[in-house]
């Protein structure tokens, strides 16, 4: 028999030790493919983590030489302490007496041209007669979440004189829910009792009153109500931006107290070229600022709309460039249709111009106060004019 003959045949049958060898083999695999994910997923977690701290961090404000003080909204109710509703509050006092002002900047986040025109206030404001008291993010928790759904940025920036860049946040309409949850299905409101959709109880400009012991939103608002009245506040000017297809935009919306002063204003900025209508705050819809803070102080009280494509529902690409010059192909298409509440022209309506329309209305607000009331005089400078804002961009006044 031949040596090759002589060779038994390889046997079918698989060895308990090739059997184990595969097993460690393929469990080692496991374990490596676990711990590779998790790296991949812990990686991604600190990133994700890293930006959501970000949006928590404080934004930098830096005040004019001419800053009497500054205040959190917990000294005017100490629960917001240590809460993300705890904004902080500027006081510009002149050496000469007269009215107090105070300002409301980023009632709604989403509306970024209201927090850069009162941070804009704060960094330039030299007071000479009188008090202005400015809050920049009046609901601070809304700067720390964007909209769901909304494709948002979450940051724009301008470049200042210095060339330095100059960072703010995109918010959302609403306290973050994070500060807020759950919400109730039907949203009561306190104390008229009037009813709106669930998440409108996170709408600071939809809680006031406030209530000592709300939720956050309405301890917020009721900590500028108690602002207004410990510091006999005279004229409140709640600053926002709207849809260009929204009926109440380029608008000055007035609590019947502040009509004559708001109406004269009006005439003025129409003269100056600056197109703007004026409404009657309504008095059956109740949580509005210039209804409450009107009714339960003894303040007058305006809102001031300006235009942005940023909360419109027609806008086509959502990034900073669109939050900064609000220039947007879709909107013009309609503008041309006649569908908008307002002219949307190619070029876009860019910051300084809603900026500028703000700090305008703001400066004919305080002139009209003093021909009304003398002894209620707010005098101030170094804040750029309409003018000035369209020639410079905003970024020039920014610190």
């Amino acid at each position: 028999m031949s040596a090759k003959q002589q060779q038994k045949p390889p046997s079918d049958k698989i060895k308990p030790e090739d059997v184990q060898d595969y097993q460690d083999h393929d469990e080692q695999w496991h374990t490596h493919r676990i711990i590779f994910y998790s790296i991949l997923i812990l990686i991604a977690c600190l990133a994700a983590g890293s930006d959501f701290l970000m949006q928590r961090q404080k934004e930098p404000v830096h005040p004019s030489f001419a800053l009497t003080k500054t205040k959190q909204l917990s000294n005017y109710l100490s629960s917001l302490r240590n809460t993300r509703g705890d904004a902080e509050i500027y006081f510009f006092n002149g050496r000469q007496p007269g009215g107090t002002l105070l300002i409301l900047g980023g009632t709604h986040p989403n509306e970024p041209a209201s927090n850069v025109a009162a941070t804009l206030l704060v960094e330039n404001l030299n007071v000479e007669a009188g008090s202005i008291i400015v809050i920049t993010r009046a609901n601070k928790s809304g700067f720390t979440a964007t909209e769901p759904q909304e494709a948002f940025p979450k940051y724009f920036s301008f470049t200042n004189r210095k060339g330095k860049e100059r960072r703010f946040r995109v918010g959302s309409r609403y306290t973050n829910i994070l500060d807020g949850w759950p919400d109730p299905v039907v949203y009561r409101h306190h104390p008229s009792g009037q009813i709106l959709s669930g998440p409108e109880t996170r709408n600071l400009n939809r809680a006031y009153p406030g209530r000592e012991n709300g939720t956050l939103t309405e301890m917020v608002a009721y900590a500028i109500i108690q602002l207004v009245k410990q510091e006999n506040v005279d004229l409140v000017v709640d600053l926002h931006e709207a849809a260009p297809e929204y009926p109440v935009i380029n608008a000055i919306v007035a609590h019947e107290k502040a009509m004559d002063v708001a109406a004269m204003t009006v005439v003025d900025l129409q003269i100056e070229g600056i197109e703007i209508s004026l409404e009657t705050s309504p008095y059956n819809f109740h949580g509005l600022s210039h209804r409450e803070i009107g009714d339960f102080t003894d303040a007058k009280v305006v809102l001031m709309e300006t235009t942005g494509a940023l909360q419109g529902r027609i806008r086509g690409v959502t990034d900073a460039d669109l939050v900064i010059n609000s220039k947007d192909a879709c909107y013009h298409k309609a503008s041309e249709l006649g569908k908008l509440a307002v002219d949307f022209p190619a070029e876009g309506i860019p910051m300084e111009v809603r900026v500028g329309r703000h700090v305008e209305a703001i400066k004919i607000l305080c002139n009209q106060m003093a021909m009304f009331e003398p002894d209620k005089e707010i005098k101030y400078s170094q804040i750029p004019s309409y003018a000035e804002l369209i020639q410079h961009g905003v970024g020039f006044y920014l610190k």
